[in-house]
């Protein structure tokens, strides 16, 4: 089977750096899907606003080399513990398919490249390709008495984040809270603790710089 992207995802991630490792992480972070010309059809999303999520089928475009080992080591686990890839979410997989649960905002029928969907929660980076939009059915998709493996004994730490008043004003409302949702799931690779070192991720056009203190407050130190 030949599959072609339907679609392409906007975000304010250039890089893959900073994007949330799971959707829904950060509930408020802003997204658009943009359909490439052939699907370009307002008929192909009747009835989609009846729906509050959806699934999206992508491709981990930014994945440039093949997946050859069995076993990963989830970031969750502090990068240390090899899991079975097929027992994770890693993007480092045979096949770089992703599958994100995204809530639908609203669909913009009357943009020039539309119609466009908004949604809310994702974790794509700018320019994704997407291969299927599916909607999110409770009574198939929802079982929430589920175990959920090493996730559940393992809870997302969240960092405290200080963005100070000259460089929040750099972004709207909106992209100021999405953005200390990202920040506050700590960017930084798994095995990086270094208190003195600058990190850069690109956000809404900006670069981001910040720094991570031993005590676990992340402070942005700069908006370029």
């Amino acid at each position: 089977m030949q599959i072609e992207p339907i679609a392409y995802f906007h975000s304010p991630f250039a890089t893959k750096f900073g994007v949330p490792k799971q959707s829904g992480l950060v509930e408020n972070l802003e997204g658009t899907i943009e359909f490439v010309p052939q699907y370009r059809n307002a008929d192909a999303l009747r009835g989609i606003e009846a729906f509050d999520y959806l699934w999206l089928v992508w491709e981990f475009s930014a994945n440039s080399h093949a997946a050859v080992s069995p076993v990963v080591r989830p970031p969750l686990l502090g990068g240390n513990t090899r899991m079975g890839v097929f027992a994770t979410r890693s993007p480092f997989r045979p096949n770089r398919i992703g599958l994100s649960s995204v809530r639908l905002s609203h669909v913009e029928y009357n943009a020039p490249n539309g119609p466009l969907i908004h949604v809310l929660g994702a974790d794509l980076m700018d320019g994704t390709p997407i291969y299927d939009i599916k909607p999110y059915v409770v009574y198939a998709d929802s079982h929430p008495d589920a175990r959920s493996g090493f996730v559940d004994t393992h809870a997302i730490q969240r960092l405290q984040v200080d963005i100070p008043q000259p460089f929040a004003t750099r972004f709207t409302s909106a992209q100021l809270q999405a953005l200390r949702g990202v920040l506050s799931l700590d960017p930084r690779p798994h095995y990086h603790n270094d208190p003195n070192k600058l990190y850069g991720m690109s956000y809404a056009g900006r670069d981001v710089r910040f720094k991570v203190s031993a005590d676990g407050v992340l402070t942005v130190v700069d908006v370029e």
